[in-house]
């Protein structure tokens, strides 16, 4: 190896890589230079992007004997010394640019590249010099107003619930410093290589792996089913937990883990897996769920009968005496296939030793969850495993399952020494978990004043080889599959089916969006046909309080889908005479406009779903929250400190956050179903007022008092009065807190009986969403123009995070409707598998509604699946609109649409 070297961030620097060594490898692992992310290693995702001599560069794509001489810069150097950096990244923080921050780092370096050009680029030139660079957490509009200098709309009057102040973790995003799940590691560190089947279905046998191991150079160990020192299995729901750590006699998707090998860096980079001592048998495969129900079929689970996982009911009236009535009834059949998580960053994590305890640093949406599944897998009591979560560069519901932490935990027990693993990005997507394709038929009927009179659905859904929430989507399908409208003969059965696929897990909607394409596409064939305008038939059919959901759940405030639905109507006006004035004089493009709603339940299904919150002041004066919901780009560390920090009295900006841990932090649920802000927020509410009761308490002072902590005092201010209590004179717990706050918030809600009816959620939130589109009628491709998306959010404790949160969930709404298609072997990577780019997302116009919830913390509801939910329906009605052609199966690639307005045409 030859010295290489060259000017990193203004110092000079030299290196020994090995021959093609890649730049990304040798500035992380050689040069500390971990705020260059590596996404794909394969130049298709952006987020390694530096500056080679000014000019922006995939760092993952260049040998770093291409640079000897040369100037490198990445965004820590940039942060701390470049004028232009430093200014991008308040205005980042200004916009809420950087929401999980995984991609921050490349999207910063390509946009200071622009700006040192092009001070004033225009919105194009902006999508120009971004266009390398993926997101998957903003919907890309907050970037480009940053890099724009746009101005942002913040009020900051002490960060109090309502106020649209900063991200409190924004400052290490921008500054590439956040650490994330492979940026813990020391360099050297033993590493992971895990072998996976290359089949869907293959039985396998080893040959002999001592043997093997002791002749491999750098092999320290390898494991298999046999190292599990506890049970070689784990899963999220209790009744179905199925999935094997490692495989024992026969694999069951493409991906699965067979073993892995455990090495220095150096052997497992020369390791290939076709090199490990194992044969494999391909079998014959059920990858969809016709075939998985044949008589011919394999069974996956002996204990499921027809590989049917499980399945869920509701029924209310009679559906099918209200259809013989209706005046109208139309019907559809609806396919959906494999979305794709996308997340930028794979799977990751470091483990080690301390004394007899495991400690393993990870990206995870659950860090309890997944210290309970260890638990079981180790064969360790809980107090023996320690979960550090670090920060999560996207997850989406995909990293509420276990990934690495078996294998990672397993390696350091067997070696005592630290090891770490870092998914490949095809590895990442063989073996994460997917959104369940669906196959639904459905019928509704109308009377002739428009009025729903009956609704019957039947969905099935392929689950893939393990349960994973497979059966959260099934029971939660059929109390969504209504929408939020009023319909009292309904029926609603779903079913999750195993093939021999991937997993299908959570993923933002928990099969909602799928229900909802065959739904709202079904009630714009109803509007036509009844002659009703669509916008007017959903505000006539429109949920209200005081009226039974179909699970005759009752919510006597806080349904806002009717003020959602009206609040587009001049919108809705506006965009379709402007489409048709534009059809009038275009024959190649047509424009359409397409409206669709969408509810969603927060949290569980009719079970537990408690959250803790810990709050103190030290004698210090110092106010510390212990803030343990998992904050994957959506704010929950930002939102949850606003509410406590409301709740206490204090300014928010006040307030030090402990993050995650299980060593320190209580347990405030997963952060999945859109719960964080609805209940760890309401628990963080009560441990703010709790907290405040206290100190209010011991100093004899008014509830209306003015409380301020600081140099040792608390100080309240009192009908004109200053008082002050010492705080060092206070005795202190355990933890050194003068005083301490411990609260729990658990979401009333009621079991489902046989029919489905009860009270599964405590609240829903409501949204609406108008899109235009412009559809190429030779090539099918279609484009959309604009989004006008109004959300009731109860209260926006944060209204720049609302618009956050709906610019982003509305860009994987888009990919799920137009472009994501994930095929098992196929699409592998993020070349082949398409997400959409910073040239594809429209502007979005947010409209806020705020009808408050009875049990919400300050009124507040969730957002986060609700936003993805209409987004894909109202393309395709919006499709229909400028086209006639009626799009039933999503992507609605160019090839579909072309083919489905040749139909029409013919």
């Amino acid at each position: 190896m030859n010295d290489v070297s060259f000017s990193l961030n203004g110092k000079a620097v030299t290196t020994q890589p090995a021959t093609g060594a890649r730049l990304s490898e040798t500035l992380r692992e050689t040069l500390d230079g971990r705020d260059v992310k590596i996404g794909c290693n394969a130049g298709d995702c952006g987020a390694c992007t530096v500056l080679l001599d000014g000019q922006p560069i995939c760092a993952c794509l260049t040998p770093t004997q291409q640079v000897s001489g040369q100037a490198v810069e990445t965004l820590a150097g940039l942060h701390v010394s470049d004028p232009v950096a430093q200014m991008l990244g308040e205005r980042f923080q200004d916009h809420g640019a950087a929401q999980c921050g995984i991609c921050t780092p490349g999207m910063m370096v390509a946009a200071v590249a622009l700006l040192r050009e092009d001070p004033t680029p225009s919105e194009q030139a902006v999508k120009d010099a971004l266009g390398g660079v993926l997101c998957r957490c903003t919907g890309y509009r907050k970037i480009i107003d940053a890099v724009m200098g746009r101005p942002a709309v913040l009020k900051d009057d002490g960060g109090v619930v309502g106020d649209s102040i900063r991200r409190l973790d924004g400052a290490d995003k921008v500054a590439g410093v956040e650490r994330f799940s492979d940026d813990v590691a020391p360099v050297g560190t033993l590493e992971i290589l895990v072998i996976r089947s290359p089949f869907a279905r293959a039985g396998f046998r080893f040959g002999d792996l001592a043997a093997w191991a002791a002749a491999t150079d750098g092999v320290e160990a390898v494991l298999t089913a046999a190292d599990v020192p506890g049970r070689n299995v784990f899963g999220v729901i209790p009744q179905f937990v199925d999935q094997p750590v490692f495989a024992e006699t026969e694999t069951r998707f493409r991906g699965e883990a067979v073993a892995a090998v455990v090495g220095t860096p150096a052997a497992i980079k020369a390791l290939a897996p076709d090199d490990f001592p194992v044969t494999w048998s391909e079998l014959p495969a059920a990858t969809d769920i016709q075939t998985a129900q044949g008589s011919a079929a394999a069974t996956l689970h002996e204990d499921r009968t027809g590989n049917v996982m499980c399945g869920g009911f509701v029924q209310c009236g009679d559906a099918k005496a209200a259809l013989a009535r209706a005046e109208v009834v139309v019907e559809g059949h609806f396919n959906s296939g494999f979305v794709e998580h996308g997340y930028i960053e794979p799977e990751a994590g470091f483990a080690q030793m301390v004394g007899d305890r495991v400690e393993i640093y990870a990206g995870t949406q659950a860090p309890v969850m997944d210290r309970d599944s260890l638990e079981i897998i180790l064969g360790l009591d809980a107090s023996k495993i320690r979960i550090v979560p670090t920060g999560i560069g996207g997850g989406f519901g995909s990293k509420l399952d276990l990934s690495v932490q078996p294998y990672l935990a397993l390696a350091t027990m067997k070696t005592g020494k630290p090891v770490r693993l870092t998914y490949s990005r095809r590895e990442s997507m063989q073996s994460s978990t997917k959104r369940h394709p669906s196959d639904i038929q459905l019928r509704i009927g109308a009377d002739r004043s428009g009025k729903v009179c009956g609704f019957d659905f039947y969905g099935e859904f392929d689950t893939g080889a393990y349960a994973s929430w497979g059966p959260t989507v099934a029971n939660r399908v059929p109390v969504h599959a209504s929408g939020p409208y009023r319909i009292t003969d309904y029926r609603a059965e779903s079913k999750g089916i195993h093939t021999h696929n991937p997993p299908a897990g959570a993923f933002r909607g928990f099969g909602v969006p799928q229900s909802a394409i065959a739904q709202e596409s079904l009630f714009d064939v109803l509007a036509e046909k009844l002659g009703m305008d669509p916008l007017e038939f959903r505000i006539l059919n429109a949920l209200e309080n005081h009226v039974p959901t179909v699970c005759g759940q009752v919510f006597s405030q806080g349904v806002g889908i009717g003020k959602c639905l009206e609040s587009l109507r001049t919108a809705w006006s506006a965009e379709r005479g402007a489409a048709e004035r534009f059809n009038a004089t275009s024959e190649t493009y047509k424009r359409g406009v397409g409206v669709a709603a969408g509810w969603y339940g927060c949290g569980n299904t009719s079970l537990p779903n408690p959250s803790t919150i810990k709050s103190g002041i030290t004698p210090e004066g110092r106010v510390v929250l212990h803030q343990g919901a998992m904050d994957i780009g959506q704010g929950a560390n930002t939102v949850i400190a606003q509410i406590f920090a409301t709740a206490l009295g204090v300014p928010t900006i006040s307030v030090q956050l402990v993050g995650p841990d299980t060593d320190v932090t209580p347990d405030a649920g997963k952060t999945s179903a859109s719960r964080q802000t609805y209940v760890s927020g309401a628990a963080a509410r009560l441990s703010g007022l709790a907290l405040r009761a206290l100190v209010l308490k011991r100093m004899n002072v008014s509830e209306g008092a003015v409380l301020s902590f600081s140099e040792g005092l608390a100080v309240a201010l009192d009908g004109g009065k200053t008082h002050r209590l010492d705080l060092a004179t206070l005795e202190t717990d355990a933890e050194g807190f003068a005083f301490c706050a411990i609260e729990t918030y658990d979401p009333p809600t009621k079991p489902l009986d046989a029919n489905g009816q009860g009270a599964p959620y405590a609240q829903f939130g409501y949204a609406a969403h108008l899109v235009v589109v412009e559809v190429d009628m030779k090539l099918g491709t279609v484009k959309p123009l604009k989004f006008v998306a109004s959300h009731d959010v109860g209260q926006a404790i944060n209204p720049l995070l609302v618009e956050g949160q709906v610019q982003g969930g509305i860009a994987q709404g888009l990919g799920m409707a137009l472009m994501e298609e994930y095929l098992p072997g196929r699409t592998e990577n993020l070349h082949d598998y398409l997400i959409p780019t910073i040239g594809d997302m429209p502007p979005v116009e947010t409209i806020i509604i705020e009808e408050p919830d009875a049990h919400g913390p300050y009124g507040a509801k969730g957002l986060g699946e609700h936003v993805l939910i209409p987004t894909a329906p109202a393309i395709l009605n919006a499709i229909y609109a400028a086209t006639g052609a009626r799009i039933t199966q999503v992507p609605a690639t160019p090839a579909i649409v072309r083919a489905a307005i040749k139909r029409v045409q013919s």
